[in-house]
């Protein structure tokens, strides 16, 4: 069964191009290691829950989108043998510094539980 890499993350308004082009030259060097399919998602209709929310979750801040994102690996041991890989990799090293608050970002590998598609 595949395994799922998800994060919530906080990106300030302004930074949204950078961080879609960050994310687009990511891709190739996680599809090279492994990763079959990254979905990346920009806040659009986010509520303000009463106990907890996705921007109570990573703290963002005023002019700040929260983005949640997942990328799907074909096994655990695929995944943590591409991240070792990932993290070295100088093209990652080449994109520079991130467009958002890392410190306030979540992430969590998940085994799937149900996959449905209605394709």
């Amino acid at each position: 069964m595949s395994y799922v890499d998800g994060y919530v993350i906080p990106v300030p308004a302004e930074n949204k191009d950078v961080y879609k082009k960050m994310a687009l030259r990511a891709w190739p060097v996680f599809k090279e290691f492994g990763a079959m399919h990254l979905v990346e998602c920009w806040g659009d209709d986010i509520h303000d829950g009463k106990l907890t929310d996705f921007k109570r979750a990573v703290a963002a801040q005023s002019g700040e989108q929260v983005v949640f994102s997942w990328v799907v690996w074909p096994s655990k041991d695929v995944r943590d043998a591409a991240h070792k890989k990932i993290f070295e990799d100088p093209r990652m090293k080449s994109l520079g510094d991130m467009p958002f608050d890392g410190k306030r970002m979540i992430i969590g590998g998940f085994d799937i539980l149900v996959e449905e598609s209605a394709g």
